[in-house]
């Protein structure tokens, strides 16, 4: 079929099953905004680069398909590149397609031109410069194929101006065959056999859940794991909603801001199952000491990751819905004999549970910790909630009451401020028969402000919460309590935005809340309107997120209101 290169990528986006792209057009990428024009598939067109590429990953999120973005040569590419980094560290699969400048001008300092692959080559899972029109087919499926498949993340293709005015015979593969990459989805049932020995006989196991059970979806797989054992489990910031949390085995969440049982199990434990997680520093704490007691087992399809941060004493690589079903087959075998020789490690367990349960103040103005419970409470936990990165996104973690997988979209690994407005975006236009509700502070919320417009414009019933406490809250609990007080340019007190009204310039509905007593009232509102909404909430300046391990320390040695626990 003869057809341009523009043509070819809408094609090859179709037969990928896409069904939403998101991005905003510029001199390169003319040609294939021109073709866009007749695409069966929605386009979303944001506000800004970086928008859309957080867009594309809180549909990628949400949904568990690839996102696609799209943004022209330049400085529209390397709009793209926080977002990419984002997706990067928390592996989520990506398409992110760029225009460039002609072929004879590459290289030159031309017009807007910038080395895209070259910027993008350690935060890509792979990249490609497309120099000649019938490289297009095979590009775009390897693309697609290498977002998706082992682990996931984002890929590149730079597309330079002229191949999508060159025409050619279109055929799309049927298959990918790329020599070096052979993602391993299943493992080696002897070390399967091996792990089953060590749990059998451990006398404190402690399963970690992490990320990589919700990017394979194999919750289900996990739960029954972890009621055959009927061992204690945590969870790492992106495991959370993997197993509901008021299941009686569930300790919480681990790390910095991590429960006091979950933290102490992970100190006392003598077997760690890690299942999907990375081990990164914000779980472990002082690495030389992280679960010093125990031996370590890790589950993960990446190999890279075992050995990375703590030693394996075992390694099982491969898909969570090989490995996790086979050690469960192993497991159901001896399954009372398990559950009767942990009892006493559960009752431990238990004990800490209810020394030290999260707890918080009332004050005069509206506690965050409030709002989140009562956002739980009243879409009963299956709302998919969005956050964007500082104080309230802790809050969300320790009082969400999480019950299903992809519920909790939120920038783990690199942390992005800004993240959540256009994620938010993302989910709801990929599940738009879901609430998605957006918890973010009023430092974050002028990152990206200007995607209401979006939300607006598309109709989409994205509930955005901010958090007002007029300071950059995370930055400023770390002075107050490691830099004397000191809070050097951390106050928002001068600033003279006001949320409602932004919200209503935009197009978006705006209410507030500043007293306890409104809160109630106001969120149902919000709540039961259809289009989107934005809610200033005034919450206390001076508030801390705790139980908190400082930096350096050990998981034990938890600050726990106001005080080392």
């Amino acid at each position: 079929m003869k057809m341009t290169g523009a043509e070819a990528i809408i094609e090859s986006l179709n037969n990928e099953k896409v069904d939403v792209v998101f991005g905003y057009p510029g001199g390169a990428v003319l040609t294939l905004y021109d073709a866009l024009y007749q695409a069966d598939f929605n386009h979303i067109l944001t506000k800004h680069e970086q928008g859309a590429v957080h867009a594309a990953d809180g549909y990628a999120r949400a949904t568990g398909k690839v996102g696609v973005v799209i943004a022209t040569s330049g400085p529209g590419a390397t709009n793209l590149v926080t977002g990419i980094a984002t997706a990067y560290m928390d592996s989520i699969p990506l398409v992110a397609i760029t225009g460039q400048v002609s072929v004879p001008l590459i290289g030159r300092d031309s017009f807007q031109e910038a080395d895209i692959r070259g910027i993008t080559t350690p935060i890509t899972k792979h990249n490609y410069l497309v120099k000649k029109v019938e490289d297009l087919p095979g590009v775009l499926k390897e693309a697609f194929y290498i977002a998706r498949t082992g682990r996931p993340g984002p890929v590149v293709v730079d597309v330079a101006k002229d191949v999508f005015a060159a025409s050619f015979d279109y055929e799309y593969p049927t298959e990918v065959k790329l020599r070096g990459y052979r993602p391993v989805y299943e493992g080696n049932l002897e070390t399967i056999a091996k792990v089953f020995e060590e749990l059998r006989f451990a006398k404190q196991p402690l399963i970690f859940i992490g990320g990589g059970v919700n990017l394979s979806d194999s919750s289900e797989e996990l739960k029954n794991m972890i009621e055959q054992t009927g061992f204690p489990v945590i969870s790492s910031l992106m495991g959370l909603g993997c197993i509901p949390f008021d299941h009686p085995q569930f300790l919480g969440m681990v790390g910095m801001h991590g429960t006091y049982a979950a933290n102490m199990a992970t100190t006392e434990c003598d077997v760690l199952l890690g299942i999907g997680v990375r081990f990164d520093d914000r779980v472990t704490g002082l690495l030389d000491e992280f679960a010093a007691n125990a031996k370590i087992i890790h589950f993960d399809i990446d190999p890279a990751e075992i050995n990375k941060n703590v030693l394996a004493h075992l390694r099982v690589v491969g898909d969570m819905k090989w490995s996790i079903p086979a050690l469960s087959q192993r497991i159901k075998l001896v399954s009372d004999e398990l559950k009767e020789h942990v009892q006493s490690w559960v009752e431990k367990c238990r004990i800490w549970q209810d020394e030290k349960p999260l707890s918080y103040e009332q004050g005069d103005l509206v506690m965050p910790q409030a709002v989140v419970e009562k956002v739980s409470q009243l879409t009963q936990g299956d709302a998919v909630i969005v956050t964007d990165v500082g104080q309230h996104q802790m809050w969300v973690a320790q009082y969400f009451g999480f019950k299903n997988s992809r519920s909790l979209l939120t920038s783990g690994g690199l942390g992005t401020m800004g993240y959540g407005l256009p994620a938010a975006i993302g989910a709801q236009c990929g599940l738009p028969d879901r609430p998605v509700i957006l918890f973010i502070g009023d430092g974050g919320m002028m990152m990206n402000c200007q995607e209401l417009a979006v939300a607006a414009e598309y109709d989409l019933p994205v509930k955005v919460l901010v958090f007002n406490n007029q300071c950059l809250g995370m930055v400023a609990q770390w002075q107050r309590m490691f830099y004397g007080g000191r809070y050097s340019h951390t106050s928002l007190k001068r600033s003279t935005t006001d949320f409602v009204k932004l919200a209503e310039a935009m197009g978006v509905k705006g209410l507030r809340i500043h007293k306890p007593d409104e809160l109630d009232r106001v969120l149902k509102e919000a709540l039961s309107i259809s289009g989107p909404v934005v809610v200033d909430i005034r919450i206390p300046e001076v508030l801390d997120v705790l139980p908190m391990v400082p930096s350096g320390a050990r998981l034990d040695q938890m600050i726990i209101g106001g005080k080392e626990g």
